[in-house]
């Protein structure tokens, strides 16, 4: 079945993936129509997340937000099927960093690094743009795709340009490798995600709301005091985009618990704050607001 999926969908993929840019973004624009006004795509988690975030603005404030939040969301989706052939020339194009001399470093001093970022405008492209601009190696932590043969495509998508994809439980492995064979490499984490109920063990705020937030890359930075950056992506106009590697944390062992993981959780917010509409609203991210007492330990009676 996964198979006959596959052979079902990839050539209409194929088919978008070859269109001109301008021909791409006309497709999403009446996808966005359907989508939005047909379908009423994820309406309620979006106005709910942002009802949440943004308590003090007006109905038509939020209302502005969610419409542009779902075309940038139906952007990025037209975007990660370009991925499939778009050229270097094209992307080199689209993506700019503007201080790679930043972490490059680091490579000088021997130093493996950890990036940071979040479901904000275009992390796809920008990975690929990470590795073509510094000397580290990038491996990016990615969760398996249950279409086995979809996985395949998006995983070659991403390591057309270098870029390697580590499935979340070989990810710590994978670095503890490289560095026993003395392997330099960026290791870069989406780190907005809401952890699985048994591995929360941290509460912060994020966007005024406390919820649980994923210390996993903290851990890891800590363990070896690998130097954290945020890498911050600004969406400059469609289709183009643009990033900056921001230093979160030099020294992790000296860090304070969590953080790193509060800085990082804060950059993300100045970002969405300012443009909330390149903020992936359409996942549910404050799916445990309210619940903290909920996953308290219990008391023996």
């Amino acid at each position: 079945m996964q198979l006959f999926l596959f052979a079902m969908i990839y050539p209409l993929l194929w088919l978008v993936s070859i269109l001109p840019m301008r021909l791409l973004y006309v497709l999403s624009d009446i996808i966005f129509i359907f989508a939005y006004y047909l379908v009423g795509y994820r309406k309620k988690v979006v106005r709910h997340n942002l009802h949440l975030s943004f308590p003090d603005k007006t109905k038509a404030e939020l209302k502005q937000i969610e419409k542009r939040s779902i075309q940038h969301f139906v952007d990025q989706f037209m975007e990660l099927i370009k991925s499939f052939t778009i050229s270097e020339k094209e992307l080199d194009k689209r993506v700019c960093l503007t201080n790679p001399e930043l972490p490059d470093a680091y490579y000088d001093d021997q130093k493996s690094i950890i990036l940071l970022t979040g479901h904000y405008a275009n992390w796809e492209w920008v990975t690929c743009a990470v590795n073509k601009s510094l000397r580290h190696e990038l491996s990016v932590v990615y969760k398996k795709l249950k279409n086995k043969y979809l996985d395949r495509l998006i995983r070659r998508s991403r390591n057309k340009f270098g870029v390697k994809v580590v499935p979340t439980k070989e990810f710590y492995p994978e670095i503890l490798t490289n560095l026993k064979n003395k392997k330099i490499g960026v290791y870069g984490f989406l780190a907005d995600q809401s952890p699985k109920k048994e591995l929360i063990k941290y509460w912060g705020n994020f966007m005024g709301i406390e919820i649980p937030v994923v210390i996993g890359p903290e851990t890891i930075a800590k363990k070896l005091n690998m130097p954290v950056f945020y890498f911050k992506t600004v969406r400059l106009k469609r289709g183009y985009y643009q990033s900056t590697f921001v230093l979160l944390e030099e020294n992790p062992k000296q860090a304070e618990p969590y953080e790193i993981t509060n800085k990082y959780m804060n950059e993300l917010e100045k970002q969405i704050r300012k443009d909330p509409e390149y903020y992936f609203w359409t996942h549910k991210r404050f799916k445990h607001f309210g619940k903290k007492d909920d996953f308290a330990p219990k008391r023996p009676v």
